[in-house]
């Protein structure tokens, strides 16, 4: 066991001295001990200047929360641009071991920055913890030279299905170049679409339309690449065209008449975020349009997801369709000894008094009936806000009512019955002259 210690010192002082104990080997040391240096000094006056322009981004958390990476790496970025620098000007003199340690320093500080930045942008911490360990085992293999001793034993692992050869190493590359070009995708497709919805110029119903366009084409050229970088001949998949065709014949006619549908409500506009709507039992909001459904939110705090195909066959009611005001009527009856040319006034004025009460058109009271026990009216005003709730501000003008009314003499009336009270002699002489008529 010493001899096998003896030996492996005696390795790794003859790799000291042969690859730093030199000139060009302290010539090297000393630009990455310098460049590392010059990219603390410049990344602290840099980055209050980064930081202050990164805090101007606002409504886009996925470009923010990158940004912000690489910012509090700015002397990462700094020292591998030092270093890649001096691996291009050193490397004109021709001798590889004159760039050997600054390009493996190069190969480290890139393979760090890169693993600190996608662990910092995945928020699944188990994924990032996957990512970073096969980032450092593939560096560690590149390092001791044994990444082609590796990928050709995992290619010779292989099984043949018909002409086409299936290798571990195919799978892996397959797997690893899927996940990272189809979460770059969506990642860009992100930040893409936040930037898309903060732009006050376009309608809300076209840009959720483009969000959603873009998201689609960033997924059909991952899909492109990914078929490209894994080799798959393109023709093979005319295989799973029947399979498809089948499956949306049976079992997928709800999901593509939504997605169809979906498409359709976005090209029409007639429903878009913030709308206020009526479907059936359910009024709410509009909280967002997906591919499959829309999400309505209820005054109550529900949230119905209502699929596409539903707002194309059924009747909708959009309260905000063509503008934002809603007329709103309230009924109430006062007693028939209030002047009603005074009730019209004062219930007109009460409404004007609400906040929520829009100026669009004056409201008006009417006189609409001779009731039983009252005189009827009907108020009619206008609000602009019908998702903040329809019978809370019909409440509040009630109350507005009840105290104005109160104020003024005006009785609410109620309704009055008369009920006869009968004696028992009442009845029986009534019974007894009954019986002589008959007889």
């Amino acid at each position: 066991m010493s001899l096998d210690f003896r030996v492996l010192f005696a390795r790794a002082e003859g790799w000291v001295e042969h690859f730093l104990w030199r000139e060009w080997g302290i010539q090297q040391l000393g630009l990455i001990a310098l460049g590392f240096l010059l990219s603390a000094l410049v990344a602290q006056r840099l980055e209050p200047a980064i930081e202050g322009r990164a805090r101007t981004i606002r409504g886009n958390p996925d470009l923010l929360r990158l940004v912000i990476a690489l910012m509090r790496r700015t002397k990462w970025l700094i020292f591998i641009v030092w270093l890649w620098v001096a691996v291009a000007l050193m490397r004109q003199t021709g001798d590889p071991l004159h760039v050997w340690l600054i390009s493996k320093t190069l190969v480290l500080a890139t393979a760090w920055l890169v693993v600190s930045v996608l662990t910092r942008i995945i928020r699944n911490r188990s994924v990032a913890r996957i990512v970073a360990v096969g980032v450092w085992i593939y560096l560690a293999l590149r390092l001791v030279e044994l990444d082609e001793p590796v990928a050709q034993q995992l290619n010779n692992a292989a099984i043949q299905l018909g002409a086409v050869r299936l290798s571990l190493l195919a799978v892996i590359k397959g797997v690893i170049v899927s996940a990272a070009v189809i979460w770059a995708a969506i990642f860009l497709g992100n930040i893409a679409s936040n930037r898309v919805e903060r732009a006050s110029s376009i309608t809300p119903t076209f840009r959720v339309l483009i969000s959603k366009l873009i998201k689609i084409v960033l997924i059909l050229l991952a899909g492109a690449v990914v078929l490209s970088a894994t080799g798959i001949d393109l023709t093979a998949l005319t295989v799973f065209s029947g399979a498809i065709g089948v499956g949306l014949g049976f079992g997928l006619q709800k999901v593509v008449s939504n997605f169809l549908s979906g498409i359709i409500i976005l090209l029409d506009k007639s429903i878009k975020p913030g709308d206020t709507i009526s479907l059936g039992d359910t009024f709410g909001w509009v909280r967002e349009l997906r591919a499959r459904f829309v999400s309505v939110i209820t005054r109550d705090g529900k949230e119905y997801l209502i699929p596409n195909e539903n707002f194309i066959t059924e009747q909708v009611v959009n309260w905000s369709f063509s503008n934002e005001y809603v007329r709103v009527d309230l009924d109430f009856g006062v007693a028939y000894s209030a002047d009603p040319h005074e009730v019209a006034r004062i219930a007109s004025q009460a409404a004007k008094a609400n906040a929520r009460v829009t100026t669009y058109r004056d409201p008006v009271c009417w006189l609409t009936a001779f009731g039983a026990s009252s005189l009827d009216f009907k108020l009619r005003f206008w609000i602009a806000d019908p998702s903040n709730g329809i019978s809370n501000v019909k409440g509040e003008i009630l109350m507005l009512l009840w105290d104005e009314f109160k104020k003024a003499d005006i009785n609410i009336p109620f309704p009055h019955r008369e009920i006869i009270m009968k004696t028992p002699v009442e009845v029986a002489v009534r019974r007894e002259a009954q019986t002589e008529d008959g007889g």
